[in-house]
């Protein structure tokens, strides 16, 4: 097992509480309760047929005839506590438009559909966690946030800017569903259709003058809606990224505002993020609230935090090595069989579209 999936102290030593405040005993848990299928529910031995004991009272009758069905509840997306990852999907202003048309021009260069209750169930979202064996656990934490309604701010070298409503955009441009790979950084990959729409659209609503040659993303900084911005102040929180222009208006570039026919969960990003399958996922910022047009290559959050990390381009490339493991294979969600990884290909397998975009030596190191 990686050292990076051991459980840190803090996760350790507060799982009791955690526990308790999810209305859990230890029974709840099971025997297998760190397993994949979620645990076994372990209650009483069966009675030994051979020893009696008093005879229970006969329960009384339910009274006959016709009565009203239970009302059914609706979980809030935004509980403290929430009991399903699907819980964390919010009413979207715009969930009359999906499920979306697929867009079959862009064929998944290889793997299968991953179930959408892995999808929903397995994230690295730092903001609400922050911790890579958490991954299984992080949408039990995203409920604070909230998600609608909300606004993206544009500025810098663009002929349009201000402030603007992701719904009203989502409305304007319509959406479409692509089943796109994604591979994270972490050796781990994913096969999902998102429904959105092209990045391009997005930028060119903004119209950004010539001096515009990237284009930053940032993400929120709510520290009293996000533990994980919140207990880890360490890190330069707002999360951010970049693209070149060239990159931003490729086709393959999506904005992703729903997936498996619905708005995203908190913890998928909602409610908008990129979609960047040729790179791997830490390009692909999530609850994005600012975009502004540079004149110069922005840094990026794990660069920062780390220069021995990927850097601006962070595109998937087998032959380039993180500094503490290995990129030419991965592990496909579920993480059930960990001798089944599969051989990653460069850009993802995306080269068709995107090889053009670069030249040879910035695949040759980390960058």
């Amino acid at each position: 097992m990686p050292e990076r999936e051991a459980a840190p102290e803090a996760v350790w030593l507060n799982r009791r509480e955690f526990v308790r405040r999810l209305g859990l005993g230890a029974a709840a848990i099971g025997i297998s309760g760190c397993g994949g299928d979620g645990g076994t529910l372990v209650g009483p031995p069966d009675p030994d047929p051979g020893v009696t004991g008093p005879t229970p009272p006969t329960p009384p009758t339910p009274p006959t005839g016709p009565t009203d069905p239970p009302a059914p509840v609706e979980e809030p997306c935004n509980a403290a506590f929430p009991s399903s990852p699907g819980q964390m999907i919010c009413a979207s202003p715009n969930a009359a438009l999906h499920p979306a048309v697929r867009n079959d021009a862009y064929p998944v260069p290889y793997g299968t559909e991953t179930a959408r209750s892995d999808a929903i169930s397995y994230n690295n979202y730092y903001e609400f966690a922050g911790l890579p064996n958490n991954i299984y656990s992080v949408w039990g934490f995203t409920g604070p946030l909230e998600v609608w309604p909300w606004a993206v701010e544009v500025t810098g070298e663009a002929e349009v800017t201000g402030t603007f409503d992701v719904a009203e955009l989502e409305r304007e441009f319509g959406i479409e569903e692509r089943v796109y790979r994604l591979r994270c950084v972490e050796a781990w990959s994913i096969v999902v259709p998102w429904s959105g729409f092209p990045l391009a659209k997005l930028i060119s609503k903004f119209r950004p003058l010539s001096t515009a040659t990237h284009v930053k993303f940032t993400s929120f900084n709510h520290p009293e809606q996000a533990i994980g911005q919140r207990n880890q102040p360490f890190y330069p929180w707002p999360y951010y990224e970049g693209l070149r222009m060239d990159e931003a208006l490729n086709e393959l570039a999506f904005v992703a505002t729903g997936v498996y026919g619905h708005p995203l969960p908190k913890q998928n990003g909602a409610p908008w993020r990129l979609a960047l399958p040729w790179k791997y996922g830490i390009k692909s910022a999530k609850a994005i609230t600012k975009i502004e047009f540079v004149t110069e290559q922005p840094g990026t959050f794990w660069s920062e935090v780390n220069e021995d990390e990927y850097g601006f381009y962070s595109n998937v490339n087998p032959d380039v090595p993180h500094p503490r493991w290995p990129q030419d294979t991965e592990l496909p969600v579920p993480h059930r069989a960990r001798s089944q990884r599969i051989p990653t290909q460069l850009f993802n397998g995306y080269g068709e579209w995107v090889a053009d975009l670069y030249d040879p030596e910035l695949l040759t190191y980390i960058s």
